[in-house]
């Protein structure tokens, strides 16, 4: 492929989505996954049409690796998307990357250096020319495992720009096929982010060979603007991640930069040679996976979606306002830009009631983009027929809560067996709970606290017996009424890492015993992985 020009391989008019929630995502604190995890979000993002999954970073941990050689084999089949993994510019991290993506019909490695004179000053402790050494021998060795590279330099928008354009040229020459322009720490604004990029496309003279990418944190809240600004002016991919979850500030948003370039596309059409008037997308993205991608990753990472964010958030499309309301009931379009079905988000018409059926349950959950097992498909049926007993009405939404509520991608080393409360306004809030070991062993334990939910927490620690701190608890409603679905969302620490746990039932205090039990055993099993692996280091 070198030598081909990248705008034939890829074409010039459409932009690809580079999802990087699986690696970048990831390292938000608390947002860790286990490999089934990062298995699910990867299926349902290949079912949202993204271009290229970054999957991990192999070198990282035996984890790491895991989780990418499983993606790259479940998931980066031939009519599937590019499976990434990262490395740095270490002939180690390479061959790592190289090999966990093996299993993938198309992979990609993705290696990076800092070009940036704070960062070589005072992190890589290397001169320029060193660096542009580094560069062009370990795209070249990347290159030798297999054609596609992606080359990253690390704090490109604090970087010397005639140096940058130098590495850039030289990483063209090594073989890279697309190279990655990351506003690292978030410093950047629009009108220097789209300089920074048409000043690389008249200054790096092979860059008509590769791809220019992009890469931003939303540190002072520009990510999505720096990114519109990178695509008029000839980047024509963009590295963002579900929800815009990261590091600090996080990532930009997927579904931002994604309905941005879809609601306004006219306005971009010029930018990438199509005519002004054309309604053809300019990714490949189906929109209407974007609401159940965001409720997944929200899901499994626990990191909630605040209610006014952007194309997802619970308000995005709700209007208070009489004169809002008016409107809309007149015409949508005097207060909507975009339809909520258009990103996924039903009408919540009910699906189904207490009467109907296994089949037509499985039937339902397919169409919500749910593949489960036997087991697992069992398990949420039984949650279905006792949901259906309490509530009526039973929608999409509340389908989705119990299902992902059911799908335990984590090793249970404590399951809840019983949870038991006396509280009121005159009571002490007192708490009894059981909870069954792996080994089939009962454990019951009472606790008094300042109220149900904190007795609850006392007396689970009084029976697990590791300390902890609870940092963050939330309870959100799936749907309205008095019988809805309640989701609880807690967040722990543990030393210096956070755990996160979920459950939903329509007894939030069974969800907030569940939520906890959840993030125990995410706990626990991190505890178990890090004792094998000191084992096996001794």
């Amino acid at each position: 492929m070198s030598g081909e020009s990248m705008d034939n391989q890829w074409g010039t008019e459409r932009v690809i989505i580079f999802d990087t929630t699986l690696r970048d995502g990831e390292q938000c604190p608390g947002a860790t996954l286990n490999v089934d995890e990062k298995l699910a979000i990867a299926r349902q993002l290949a079912r949202l049409g993204v271009d290229v999954i970054e999957a991990g970073f192999a070198f990282a941990s035996p984890g790491d690796f895991e989780a990418v050689t499983r993606v790259a084999k479940e998931v980066g089949t031939i009519d599937g998307p590019i499976v990434c993994s990262l490395a740095r510019a270490i002939k180690a991290d390479i061959k790592a990357a190289a090999e966990a993506l093996k299993p993938a019909a198309k992979g990609r490695i993705h290696t990076f250096i800092s070009t940036s004179d704070i960062h070589l000053e005072y992190q890589l402790k290397k001169s320029k020319a060193e660096v542009l050494a580094i560069a062009e021998e370990m795209v070249a060795y990347a290159k030798s495992f297999m054609d596609d590279v992606e080359f990253s330099t690390m704090d490109a928008t604090r970087t010397d720009p005639e140096y940058l354009y130098q590495v850039l040229e030289r990483a063209i020459a090594a073989g890279a096929t697309t190279i990655n322009i990351p506003d690292t720490v978030g410093y950047t604004t629009p009108s220097e982010f789209g300089a920074l990029i048409k000043g690389i496309k008249e200054n790096v003279p092979n860059i008509d060979r590769a791809i220019i990418s992009v890469h931003g944190h939303n540190d002072i809240g520009l990510a999505v603007a720096n990114f519109l600004e990178a695509v008029k002016n000839g980047a024509r991919q963009l590295e963002c991640a579900v929800n815009g979850i990261g590091e600090r500030a996080g990532n930009t948003a997927l579904e931002e930069i994604v309905m941005a370039l879809h609601v306004r596309r006219q306005y971009f059409n010029p930018f990438l040679g199509r005519p002004a008037e054309s309604e053809a997308p300019l990714t490949n993205i189906d929109t209407r996976e974007i609401y159940r991608t965001s409720r997944l990753v929200s899901n499994l990472t626990g990191m909630l979606v605040q209610p006014n964010k952007a194309i997802v958030g619970a308000n995005a499309f709700a209007h208070e306002s009489g004169i809002h309301q008016d409107g809309i009931l007149k015409n949508k379009l005097t207060y909507e830009i975009m339809d909520a079905e258009s990103i996924g988000l039903t009408n919540n018409q009910i699906v189904l009631g207490k009467h109907s059926g296994r089949h037509a349950f499985s039937s339902r959950l397919q169409e919500l983009g749910f593949n489960l097992s036997e087991t697992e498909l069992n398990k949420a049926f039984l949650r279905f027929k006792d949901l259906a007993d309490k509530k009526k009405d039973i929608s999409d939404w509340d389908l989705e809560a119990i299902v992902n509520d059911e799908i335990k991608t984590t090793p249970e080393v404590f399951h809840l067996e019983l949870v038991q409360v006396s509280c009121g306004d005159c009571t002490r809030p007192t708490a009894t709970v059981t909870l069954r070991t792996q080994d089939g062993e009962e454990l019951t334990d009472a606790a008094i606290g300042t109220g149900p939910v904190d007795a609850i927490y006392k007396a689970i620690n009084r029976v697990v017996n590791v300390p902890n701190q609870l940092i963050e608890f939330s309870v959100q409603s799936v749907t309205a009424g008095i019988d809805a679905i309640g989701e609880v969302t807690i967040r722990l620490r543990y030393e210096d890492k956070v755990y996160s746990g979920h459950a939903a039932n329509t007894d939030i205090i069974v969800a907030s015993a569940q939520a906890y039990v959840n993030a125990l055993n995410r706990l626990y099993a991190a505890l178990q992985h890090q004792q094998q692996r000191d084992r096996s280091l001794a």
